[in-house]
């Protein structure tokens, strides 16, 4: 059993103030065209399907041109759909019964009633049933009715509940292999995923689920975090946007992510297909005569973002460099002046975590936040430092 794993489309979503259809489109096509040459038995697409909950109507005919093009060039692939924080689940879910006689599954909403349980779209193969479990966003306020009038106190008890209760359910077969389509802020024994500036978190992590409810499948195919990336299993999977969506994204790479199931009890196989962007999102940091030199003077299509390092603030410098980059996202600057000023402000606090400190001066300077194995190297030095002063 084969499938592509999608989320977060974010249709109609703009990049400070730059449309994206057009670029949605061109990496829609391209999703297109790798369904024709692979020809999956299903495309999963694991919510955020637009950026807002009432969509533009170019936005919906963005999605409806891709969607009738999918189901005309791979009829017999099973598309399933689920809702996302983003995502008006009433909107997403009209004609859902029409679209299910064209191999096309929606589930916008939760169970929310104690007699609904989760939509599970059944598939076969040479080693039997396959079950896709569809489990759009859910917030503890959704599922009141389902456990008698009683609201989760958590997005965790609400999550886990409504796993629990329909594993209960089951009749324990373990040549029924199981896939979850999902949509929370997972964590994995408390360490979070890594975050992009485009992704709305809520604040206080009240919306954090672990990933230990997700036992008993075989896949769990994750939407709503931007960057593709794992949570405590290599099965346990984000696969990330097919787009950059904001400027700290400028140098990851975005995949169509390929998952192969084979006989039960055997781990799952993933490909991943780079997709190249209509055009690039880039940061560029330096002087400004430097910048405009490296262009060659050949303008770009490319979303940039600027960062200065003139000493001394240079003539006109967003006319000059939106001359060249006509999609200027943004210019900063970045200098000794205004380092010195921002490094004040935050020594003002003299309670911040030396850490902290640290993280902040070295994206600063980097341009990008820290990697695992750096934050590590810097855990080490600190905990080197605190032995010795001991």
């Amino acid at each position: 059993m084969r499938f592509f794993h999608l989320s977060d489309l974010h249709i109609g979503k703009q990049l400070y103030g730059y449309s994206l259809l057009e670029d949605q489109e061109w990496i829609l096509e391209k999703i297109l065209q790798k369904v024709e040459e692979r020809k999956p038995d299903g495309v999963l697409l694991c919510g955020d399907i637009y950026d807002k909950s009432v969509p533009s109507g170019e936005a919906v005919t963005v999605f409806d041109r891709f969607l009738s093009r999918l189901t005309e060039i791979a009829p017999d692939t099973a598309v399933m759909i689920i809702s996302g924080n983003h995502d008006s689940p009433e909107r997403l879910s009209f004609a859902g019964s029409i679209l299910e006689r064209q191999n096309v599954f929606v589930e916008g909403f939760p169970p929310v009633k104690e007699q609904e349980y989760i939509k599970k779209v059944i598939r076969e193969d040479e080693w039997g049933q396959v079950e896709f479990w569809l489990l759009p966003f859910v917030k503890p306020g959704y599922v009141r009715e389902v456990f008698g009038g009683k609201e989760p106190e958590s997005y965790q008890e609400a999550v886990q509940g409504l796993l629990e209760r329909e594993m209960l359910l089951e009749k324990p077969d373990k040549e029924v292999r199981k896939v979850l389509l999902t949509h929370q802020f997972f964590t994995a024994s408390g360490e979070k995923p890594k975050q992009s500036e485009s992704e709305t978190i809520m604040v206080g992590g009240l919306d954090q689920v672990d990933i230990g409810c997700l036992k008993g499948f075989d896949y769990v195919a994750m939407g709503h975090i931007h960057r593709p990336q794992s949570m405590g299993n290599p099965w346990i999977y984000y696969c990330g946007t097919p787009l950059k969506y904001s400027v700290s994204e400028w140098n990851q790479k975005k995949y169509l992510t390929e998952i192969e199931i084979k006989e039960p009890g055997s781990r799952p196989e993933m490909v991943l297909h780079e997709l190249k962007p209509l055009r690039e999102v880039r940061a560029l940091r330096g002087e400004l005569e430097e910048i405009l030199e490296a262009t060659g003077g050949v303008p770009s299509e490319d979303y940039v973002s600027v960062s200065l390092t003139d000493e001394q603030e240079p003539y006109q410098p967003r006319e000059r460099l939106e001359s060249l980059f006509p999609r200027l996202l943004e210019v900063k600057m970045d200098n000794g002046r205004t380092n010195m000023l921002a490094w004040e402000e935050e020594s003002e606090d003299v309670l911040i975590d030396p850490r902290e400190i640290f993280q902040r001066f070295f994206s600063r300077m980097q341009g990008r936040e820290m990697e695992r194995e750096e934050e590590e190297i810097m855990e080490q030095v600190f905990q080197k430092v605190g032995e010795e002063e001991i």
